[in-house]
């Protein structure tokens, strides 16, 4: 397999990462305006409110991650920050900051209901679809793993056989979205759902990232790390609060 895979569509060839990225954000968001008309009970204007401010924070969150993330390149030559602002982003500071955005919103508008766990199933299926697309883009998407010798390693392109990182993070989110669906039968509390997504995601990256030749920003982690670490203390915490208890 050559990196990377071009998508034919009749004469055109599409580059993956645009058209899996593309699908992931529309799949979510189609998947999130259904689920909010099913399950939300709040009012379109407070809900509107809500996405959008989710939305911002989960841009700026992106960005700024990820100029946290690539630092060392950004530092030493200015291109490449304007690069990273350009076209850089990253899940883990989409996430953090979606959810920083939807706190300040609710409360800025009275909102102190848990809103989250309508999210849940647009974040799982859309980032599995990103996640193909980073894939079959191989070396220029910065996500593959290191150097392995197993089995199911992949050479992306430059004779080293790496972790396929990316398949790694989507086998996850089908087992992860599978726990849900199960915890799903028993009694919960709201928020609950989205509670166990961020902090089974968050743990899971924060695992799974030290097998990633990145830049160790602090304590042999990259920022995207500490970010993980912060974010699934934090929704442990969440979870304790509220008692959680599997039945």
């Amino acid at each position: 397999m050559q990196f990377p895979v071009y998508i034919g569509l009749g004469a055109w060839k599409i580059h993956p990462h645009f058209l899996f990225e593309f699908l992931g954000y529309a799949v979510a968001f189609r998947l999130l305006l259904w689920r909010n008309l099913r399950a939300d009970s709040l009012p379109t204007t407070q809900r509107s409110s809500i996405i959008a401010g989710g939305m911002v924070g989960a841009v700026v969150g992106a960005k700024a991650l990820v100029l946290l993330q690539h630092v060392d390149l950004s530092w030493l030559d200015w291109r490449q920050w304007l690069l990273l602002i350009a076209q850089g982003k990253t899940i883990v500071g989409a996430l953090l900051g979606g959810l920083i955005g939807v706190e300040i919103t609710k409360s800025w508008i009275g909102v102190t209901k848990s809103t989250g766990d309508v999210f849940v199933v647009p974040l799982l299926v859309g980032t599995a679809i990103g996640r193909i697309g980073c894939f079959l883009t191989g070396l220029r998407d910065r996500t593959y793993g290191t150097l392995t010798t197993l089995p199911w390693g992949v050479d992306f392109g430059d004779g080293i056989v790496r972790h396929p990182t990316q398949l790694y993070e989507i086998a996850f989110l089908i087992l992860l979205g599978v726990v849900i669906v199960w915890r799903k039968q028993s009694p919960y509390r709201s928020g609950d759902l989205f509670q166990i997504y961020l902090a089974g995601y968050l743990g899971f990256r924060f695992l799974i990232d030290f097998l990633k030749p990145d830049f160790h920003l602090l304590f042999g982690m990259s920022a995207v790390q500490i970010a993980c670490l912060l974010g699934f203390l934090y929704a442990c915490r969440q979870l304790s609060r509220r008692s959680f208890i599997i039945h």
